[in-house]
Order: C-alpha cells, then structure tokens, then sequence
C-alpha cells in the first residue's frame, strides 16, 4: 500500500514546489533601471520600459519640475538630497514628474539611478527592501503613487521609521518620493475626529500630520488655467506632429475639457491619445 502511494505523494511534492514562491534573492540586475518591489517573494522584479514622457513636455509645473530635478541628479552624484512628497489634485503631472526627472537624472549617473516601485499596501515591508539595498553600489528612488493612510497602520509606522531613519539610519543611497492626493496624508474627517476627541487637540493634530512633514521637499501641485492647458496640448500635438490647425487644435481640447468636467495634465494626454487615434483613421491607406 505505501509503495503504491509513492507515486501520487512525488506529484503532490512536485505541484506544490511549482506553487511556491520564489526564494529571496539579493541579485539586483545592473543593466535595469526600473524594478517593481514584489514581497510576497523578496525580488526586485525588472521593467525593461518605463511608461514616461520627456521633461521638456510636463508644461506649467515649472517651479515643481526644477526642485525635483534638482534634488534627484544632486542624489544621483551622490550628494545630500531630500525625500520628496509631491501632493495635490489628480491629474497634474505629479507621477509623471518623478518618472521624467528620474530618467533624465539617470543618464547622468556614474553607478546608475534606479527607480523602485513599492505599492501602498507593502509599505510594511520597505525594512525588508532596505536591507536589500543597503549594501549596493548603485542610489535607488523608492517610488509610492498615490500615498495616503486610513489609519496608522503597519505600513504607516514603516514609512514613519523610514523617513525618521530608524535606529539604523536611512541608507545613504536610497531616497523616497512619493505623491498624494492629500495634503496630510489623512482623510480630513480622520484628523477632525482626533481632534475633537483628544485631551490636547493641537498635539493631536500634529501627532497625525508629523508624516507629511519628515519628507524634506513638500511639493504641491494646483488646477491649471486654460491657457497653460492649450500650451500642455501644443506641446504634445508637436511632439507628435500631428495634423492639424492651431485653432482647430484648441477648439477640440476645450471641448474634450468640458466634457471632461475640468483642465489637467493628464485630461490634456487624453485628448491628444485620442485626437492621434482619430487623425490615424483618416489617413488613406
């Protein structure tokens, strides 16, 4: 009976090491600039091609594009810098900053400057990910889209060590950027209720906004006018160089716009990814 079960016990060995997560691993490619953070299995895993657009196209953030400029190749020459928080409203350009600034601070550095993704809900992690990177020649940007916090979590008091730099101290060649749709980090009615429910409100507030404040560079972003709408709009209709009059051009993205309920950066991208895909259709073949 046991010489007869061998076989089926050999299958269920080997289905459940196909099912089971790679090792750990402290190889970091040197060719990749980019990696996203998976910590289920402890690996940096390679994106060949990063989704971003050049500097020279991100229009009306001027003051916001040259101080995370600034502050990322002087981190890539191995200069002090700061972590960098960039909040405001949706559609701005904040995201689309750092992944620009990053690839134009990269092409510069001596050991490389790699950018690593680490989504919101691993920030628990990120002691794991230092550890992994702590030791490495090469200067990495952790990177977290869209931060913010119901409650201080887990991952709210790894960010909070991280940024206070722990016991350890924050490694000398990692920095952390990341953008927000809040200004604290914390729902609004989340700090009320503190407030009104703690003994000293005002330490209470600060208890619950001190987060924001360990980023060294604090960056917001604001609603654009429809003139800096129509210069985002020229700037990638050129970029692409596509077919079609100035006026004409801006009579379509106002439109896009007011159906779209308001002015970004990111409506402008829309417009022209769909503009692109309706002048290509009336191209003759």
């Amino acid at each position: 009976m046991t010489e007869s079960l061998l076989p089926l016990l050999d299958r269920i060995a080997a289905a459940m090491e196909r099912l089971s997560p790679p090792p750990p691993s402290g190889a970091i490619e040197p060719e990749q600039d980019a990696f996203v953070w998976l910590p289920q299995s402890g690996i940096l895993q390679p994106i060949h091609r990063v989704d971003h657009v050049d500097l020279a196209l991100l229009q009306g953030i001027d003051r916001q594009r040259d101080l995370v400029l600034d502050n990322t190749r002087r981190f890539a020459r191995g200069l002090p810098a700061n972590n960098v928080m960039l909040w405001g409203a949706r559609g701005t350009g904040k995201s689309s900053l750092v992944k620009a600034a990053h690839a134009a601070a990269a092409a510069g550095a001596r050991n490389g400057l790699a950018l690593v993704e680490i989504q919101r809900d691993d920030l628990s992690s990120l002691p794991v990910l230092l550890a992994l990177l702590r030791n490495s020649e090469r200067r990495f940007l952790l990177f977290c889209d869209d931060l913010s916090f119901e409650r201080e979590g887990a991952d709210y008091k790894a960010l909070k060590s991280v940024l206070d730099g722990g016991i350890r101290g924050r490694p000398a060649n990692v920095l952390f950027y990341a953008t927000s749709n809040r200004r604290h980090l914390m729902p609004r009615d989340m700090i009320e209720n503190e407030q009104s429910t703690a003994v000293n409100r005002g330490e209470a507030v600060e208890e619950k906004i001190s987060l924001s404040d360990r980023f060294g560079l604090w960056i917001g972003f604001h609603n654009i006018d429809q003139a800096t709408f129509l210069r985002m709009v020229d700037g990638y209709a050129a970029d692409r160089a596509l077919p079609i009059a100035p006026e004409a051009l801006h009579r379509a993205a106002i439109e896009w716009s007011m159906t779209r309920g308001g002015r970004s950066g990111r409506v402008a991208w829309q417009f022209i990814e769909d503009l692109t895909g309706r002048l290509a259709e009336d191209r003759p073949t």
